[in-house]
């Protein structure tokens, strides 16, 4: 099956708009834009990266359609969990990059190790690997 036959998610996470720098998805996960799409003012539309070949996107709130970003209520309705190779190593890197650490890394008796950061946006990641 070719890559564009399978089936996976691509999150779209919501940031308010006017909002131009999102350098913290390449710093903090070595995340690639592949595109973007801006509007008159330059402010963000929408930008579809990859991290390690995993899309997502980012977009522009909708008010009238609902979808908000989580810092316009201080809440989020979804957690992203991110899956690597070394958490310890990639929630330094998004720390510097400016996310804050909601909970330290640590191995789990499930089998997993975890850490849990808030980026700049307001959205939620849980770093993950399973041991």
């Amino acid at each position: 099956m070719s890559e564009m036959n399978k089936t996976f998610f691509a999150p779209q996470l919501y940031i308010k708009s006017g909002v131009t720098n999102i350098e913290f998805y390449i710093k903090a996960f070595g995340a690639i834009e592949l595109r973007r799409w801006t509007n008159e003012d330059g402010s963000i539309h929408v930008a579809e990266l990859s991290i390690d070949g995993a899309v997502f996107h980012l977009h522009e709130e909708s008010l009238t359609s609902g979808s908000f970003s989580p810092e316009r209520y201080n809440g989020t309705t979804t957690t992203i969990g991110l899956f690597v190779t070394d958490v310890d190593s990639i929630m330094s890197k998004a720390i510097a990059a400016g996310a804050i650490e909601t909970s330290a890394a640590q191995d789990y008796d499930y089998g997993y190790r975890q850490g849990k950061i808030k980026d700049p946006f307001g959205h939620t990641w849980i770093i993950e690997k399973k041991k």
